[in-house]
């Protein structure tokens, strides 16, 4: 028996009258509420609701003429879901259509206040109404956004969709409307590491080494998987809990191929390779490595390496080369940050040799586990047995909120553009947080030299790209 054949089974999903049920068609037709999403905006539109407007509670042998003594007697309507009375309320509670209106809500999603702005976005906190998640939400007036910039979203898009690690912002939905475009992201409630930094002073050995050895994890694993970030800087990395930090703000990444270089200034001044600054075309990689020294200079010093009161200045610094590395700055570390801020880019440290290197011996290094499954249509045709722990969790406690087998079909093509497939990723995601396989590196008593195992240093042969 199947996941949805067993969810079937024990919810006994009602017969709507209309089979479209998904919520994933995109913008709205007929009305844009300020960021009133189409699966309640637009109820009668296809491809815009996630359960019909014209819900009936009863059916038609119900409503018959010729009903036995059994069928007069009065019946009671069966009670609601969860998901079925946010529903009702998204139609007719009027406190609920009025947030909907003014944009203090955006689909399943609660709008509180804001955590941060960009050059085309705003970012606000949000909560989930069914499972209380917090999140972030990207907000775009698509109404600004020329097509270089359309470019960009779309790659964003598609970076955090191919990417999948501890130490990266997941993306959980994509709400659309006519003018505004909503990203609803995971919610990093530690800030920005730069906030920290800035406010709290350097951070310690042993803090830096946890820290720059989960940002080396995640942009590995982007490297891995053909994805460039090229905005790579102290505000995009996200404190959480306990240590934990996770890479953020896809805006100027891209897939990548092989053998392909880029040719198009991207990211902070402060953190741009010297190759940037010639006007060259360069490789993706390594300029992601060097913006990883910048980033570990700015945590053990407090500081930035290279600093101009203008950009021309800090051009010509940067082209130099030349940097000073406080005195208090372990050596090994210090011979880390030299390896990253090679002018050459060749000559660049490579990430493996990198995270084998003295400074990062004592830390265990976080591996990413299996890539998950972030489309819920996967339940439809796997058995019980077959779901591992955290799904087989978030598959009942989307029974539980009232989904059925019948929702999960009906995802299918939306991707990241249905309400389901968000509220499964917000429950996925939950429960692996629930099995600890998002924890911070530990740091081992060492009582040996392993170096000879795991310093393998080898010169980077890692993957290029382009901008079209």
């Amino acid at each position: 028996m199947s996941v949805t054949e067993g969810m079937t089974s024990n919810l006994q999903p009602r017969r709507w009258p209309s089979r479209n049920l998904t919520g994933c068609g995109g913008q709205l037709t007929g009305c844009d509420t300020h960021g009133m999403s189409g699966m309640t905006a637009a109820c009668a539109t296809r491809g815009s609701v996630l359960i019909p407007c014209h819900s009936p509670r009863w059916s038609a042998q119900d409503s018959s003429d010729s009903c036995s003594e059994e069928d007069e007697a009065p019946s009671t309507p069966q009670r609601l879901t969860p998901l079925e009375q946010l529903h009702l309320d998204m139609r007719q509670d009027e406190k609920t259509v009025r947030e909907l209106t003014v944009g203090r809500r955006v689909g399943f999603y609660k709008v509180r206040g804001e955590i941060g702005c960009g050059n085309f976005s705003r970012v606000k906190l949000g909560v989930h109404v069914l499972t209380k998640d917090k999140v972030a939400i990207k907000i775009l007036d698509k109404t600004r956004l020329d097509p270089k910039t359309q470019r960009l979203l779309s790659r964003e898009i598609s970076s955090m969709e191919r990417l999948h690690h501890p130490n990266i912002i997941r993306l959980y939905e994509v709400v659309e409307t006519l003018s505004r475009l909503y990203l609803v992201m995971e919610y990093a409630a530690g800030g920005e590491l730069y906030t920290r930094v800035s406010t709290e002073g350097r951070l310690s050995d042993t803090e830096s080494k946890i820290v720059f050895s989960q940002i080396l994890a995640a942009v590995k694993h982007m490297h891995e998987h053909d994805v460039v970030h090229r905005d790579l800087k102290a505000e995009n990395i996200f404190c959480c809990h306990s240590g934990l930090v996770k890479v953020g703000d896809f805006g100027f990444s891209r897939l990548s191929r092989r053998d392909e270089t880029l040719d198009t200034f991207c990211g902070s001044p402060p953190y741009a390779a010297p190759e940037l600054f010639r006007d060259e075309r360069y490789v993706g990689v390594y300029v992601d490595v060097w913006a990883l020294g910048v980033i570990l200079f700015f945590m053990v010093s407090g500081t930035m390496p290279f600093r101009a009161d203008t950009v021309p200045k800090l051009r010509r610094l940067i082209l130099e080369g030349a940097f000073c590395v406080p005195p208090w700055v372990p050596p090994p570390c210090c011979r880390l940050i030299q390896g990253l801020l090679r002018p050459v880019p060749a000559e660049r440290w490579a990430l493996d040799q990198s995270m084998g290197c003295g400074w990062l011996l004592p830390v265990e290094m976080t591996r990413a586990p299996g890539p998950p499954q972030s489309d819920p249509l996967h339940l439809a045709v796997s058995r019980p047995d077959e779901l591992r722990e955290d799904e087989a969790e978030a598959c009942e406690a989307l029974r539980a909120l009232g989904v059925t087998a019948e929702h999960i079909r009906d995802t299918r093509s939306c991707n990241s553009r249905s309400p389901v497939t968000g509220l499964y990723r917000i429950l996925l995601h939950g429960a692996q947080k629930r099995r600890a396989t998002e924890q911070p590196p530990a740091i081992m008593q060492l009582t040996m030299d392993p170096r000879v195992e795991r310093l393998r240093a080898y010169r980077h042969t890692s993957k290029l790209c382009v901008v079209s």
